[in-house]
């Protein structure tokens, strides 16, 4: 047992309302993960660019957002959560305010990937997840997940409010009006976190159970490998309903408004199976976690190729967004069951960059298969393949012999 002291703040009401605060933080700094999402096909006539390019922006924002992520992570560690989040946030709100002013698709690619996705929007996830964990003890793997649920709330949320903007005022104003609001709201939660995490009881206390985790026939570098593999093939199918319903559901006649809706959807559905994978984790573990998550991801991007009218859509892309949610949180469970937990942070880390790594290419790649085709149904084929692809390490993982200990590097 983890003691702690009365007034360190854990697991105490204060913490439950500074994981509120995050949340909130998470959500509306999560942003700049969907709103280019949104104005992919207004970008695209704006600038007269092809699909590839036009999903350029998107990418950068992936690209910047993992990259972000590790150096708001060490900031944080060093000055506390505070400095990251006050960067994040007037950053967020400049670069939406030089999005909405760029006159070439490459100043508004640098506008996303910079400035909203490296500088801004990377300080509202992964940093904030590591500030929520040394707050709780008993309840942290709650705590956690209802943290990494915020960036599926920005994509629940925000989808329709972009695209209503959009139609009624145009993309450009929708975004200035977008950063302007991210600076005044999220500066006055960030002040609810202004107290410095109690990381004294963060200390590895697993010395003992270092020895229960099971021996690979692998190196543990290959493994990690074999991981970070895993995490950018699930997420270059993940990719292609989330980065591209918008686009499509213009292409079939429906038109923009349709796929926002589709989107919040997914996501809304995303954060339900998020929390779920938690409870089915401890009772099945990671990897099996990883198998189901996997497997009914790739039957629901099945489902895409047959299924094209608008209400099917709808349906296949709610049961995408249960299939999916619990996938990228399952790696973080393998890594603690597989490796030293003394090794977790920085190898969690790498294999959370990697899945980004598979967004941004998974984003890009459908674009450019659209572009060579004339049509989303090779797309779909080629997330299958790389879903089959991740589908392959978990059930290797299951067929390989247990044994007392990992092997040293």
């Amino acid at each position: 047992m983890v003691s702690h002291q009365p007034d360190s703040g854990i697991e105490s009401p204060y913490a439950w309302r500074r994981l509120l605060a995050s949340l909130a933080i998470s959500t509306i700094g999560g942003i700049g993960l969907w709103s280019v999402v949104v104005v992919l096909p207004m970008v695209q006539a704006e600038f007269k660019v092809d699909r590839a390019d036009a999903s350029l922006p998107y990418t950068a924002t992936m690209v910047g957002f993992s990259i972000g992520a590790i150096f708001m992570g060490r900031l944080a560690d060093r000055r506390g959560i505070m400095w990251p989040l006050v960067i994040g946030a007037f950053m967020i709100s400049i670069g939406y305010i030089a999005a909405s002013h760029a006159t070439s698709l490459w100043q508004f690619i640098l506008a996303q990937g910079l400035l909203i996705g490296m500088a801004g929007s990377s300080a509202t996830f992964a940093p904030l997840i590591a500030d929520v964990s040394h707050w709780f003890t008993r309840n942290r793997g709650i705590a956690v997940s209802i943290c990494a649920s915020g960036n599926y709330l920005a994509g629940t949320i925000w989808p329709p409010v972009i695209q209503y903007l959009a139609q009624s005022q145009g993309w450009r104003s929708a975004l200035l009006y977008v950063g302007l609001f991210c600076a005044a709201s999220m500066l006055p939660l960030i002040l609810c976190l202004r107290r410095r995490s109690p990381v004294g009881h963060a200390e590895t206390i697993a010395h003992a159970a270092e020895g229960t985790a099971p021996r690979m026939s692998v190196s543990p570098a290959m493994l990690q490998a074999i991981l970070a593999f895993a995490a950018i093939a699930c997420c270059v199918a993940m990719s292609m309903p989330q980065v591209h319903i918008v686009a499509y559901c213009v292409d079939l006649g429906y038109g923009p408004a349709r796929g926002a809706e589709m989107l919040s959807v997914m996501l809304g559905l995303g954060v339900v199976s998020r929390l779920a994978s938690g409870w089915i984790a401890d009772r099945i573990g990671g990897v099996r976690t990883l198998l189901l998550g996997s497997a009914l991801q790739c039957l629901t991007l099945i489902l895409y190729l047959p299924f094209d009218g608008l209400m099917s859509l709808y349906v296949v892309s709610a049961l995408f967004g249960l299939s999916q949610g619990g996938i990228v949180p399952a790696y973080a469970i393998i890594v603690r069951e597989y490796f030293p937990a003394r090794e977790a942070g920085a190898r969690i880390g790498f294999v959370i960059t990697m899945s980004i790594v598979g967004m941004a290419l998974g984003g890009w790649m459908t674009g450019a298969i659209f572009d060579w085709t004339g049509s989303y149904q090779v797309a779909f084929l080629n997330g299958i393949v790389w879903n089959l692809l991740n589908l392959a390490v978990p059930l290797w993982l299951l067929l390989q012999p247990r044994r007392p200990r990992l092997a040293t590097a």
